[in-house]
């Protein structure tokens, strides 16, 4: 007998993968089956990461997660996570599957914020995550209609610690309003800090 969470958590997750195949016409998407591991893996069942490649939306790479809302979800409303890059970086698949291993213990939301404890790529001078809205993309990627629901697709903007502190000061508006006022290329593993 087929296990009716499993079903539906399968359907999400293929909810999802079309979403953002769908949003991302043109592009190349891989979808990782991602396996947290032993003990971790109840978790997150079913984690998936697509890769997209760059292509008539985007330049730059994403990686979005399809399970999250699986794994956590209220009355059928959650969460999954996209991030971009420059490049291809397969560090990135990683990162994005420990935020998903997280906000199933932590429930991250819209401008939250999380330490990754290493910068976010070799030489990068960004060690947390700020959860925003998906700015690169648009408000078509951030909203998925599931069968149970829906999920919201949210961006994972690398920061600095000096950015973070700034925001705990002055909050997170006035953090976007710097990133705007500068013009910061948020793929860019070098950026400067804004503060």
């Amino acid at each position: 007998m087929v296990d009716p969470d499993s079903k539906a958590q399968q359907a999400a997750v293929q909810a999802t993968a079309a979403h953002v195949q769908a949003f991302f016409v043109g592009h190349d998407v891989e979808s990782i089956a991602y396996d947290l591991g032993s003990g971790r893996r109840g978790a997150v069942p079913d984690l998936r990461v697509m890769v997209v490649g760059p292509g008539p939306r985007s330049g730059a790479w994403a990686y979005v997660t399809a399970g999250c809302w699986s794994a956590v979800n209220v009355d059928g409303h959650g969460i999954e996570f996209v991030m971009t890059s420059q490049r291809r970086e397969p560090a990135l698949v990683d990162l994005i599957a420990m935020v998903a291993f997280y906000h199933a213990a932590h429930r991250l939301d819209h401008w939250h914020t999380m330490p990754i404890g290493e910068p976010w790529l070799p030489g990068a001078t960004c060690d947390h995550l700020l959860v925003s809205l998906p700015y690169l993309h648009g408000p078509n990627l951030e909203r998925c209609e599931l069968p149970a629901g829906h999920a919201r697709l949210l961006w994972l903007l690398p920061i600095t610690s000096a950015e973070l502190a700034f925001r705990q000061q002055r909050g997170t508006e006035a953090l976007e309003q710097r990133f705007d006022d500068v013009g910061i290329d948020p793929t860019d593993p070098l950026r400067l800090s804004v503060v």
